[in-house]
């Protein structure tokens, strides 16, 4: 497993958050698994091109070409970037059936997950934004992909 794969604890990840962002919710929605409030995050209507990263730990979680507007208020994607970045677990607090996705490196609290995506997948990644860092796409990073 190499470095930036590593598993990550709860106190080194919460320790970043805190130190990264005083005096916002982001640890506590990280690490308590609570749902920022909807059209109050910083990436919803972001449309730049590059990366979202979890901010606990800082694994790549989500790529920008899979984001979409879901008009739910939260930033929502198709897919994960690397399917093993996310843990999938089964969430029925709140009376509800869903679908909790936490960052598998550090087991942090990202969202949830539902059936009513678009077509290509059929998934929407609801994601709350304090769970995220962007990353922008470099001018290199955009010629590889083209």
């Amino acid at each position: 497993m190499a470095a930036a794969d590593a598993k990550v604890s709860r106190r080194q990840a919460t320790g970043k958050i805190v130190s990264a962002r005083r005096g916002s919710n982001q640890a506590t929605d990280q690490r308590k698994a609570h749902t920022e409030m909807a059209f109050t995050g910083k990436y919803v209507n972001n449309h730049q091109d590059g990366f979202y990263r979890c901010a606990g730990c800082g694994a790549k979680l989500f790529s920008s070409d899979a984001k979409f507007n879901s008009r739910t208020g939260w930033p929502s994607f198709d897919q994960p970037a690397v399917a093993e970045a996310v843990e999938l677990r089964p969430d029925n607090s709140l009376f509800m059936r869903r679908t909790e996705v936490v960052c598998r490196r550090c087991g942090g609290h990202l969202g949830h997950v539902f059936n009513d995506g678009p077509k290509t997948t059929g998934k929407r990644y609801c994601i709350n934004s304090c769970s995220l860092a962007f990353e922008p796409a470099t001018a290199s990073q955009e010629q590889a992909d083209s």
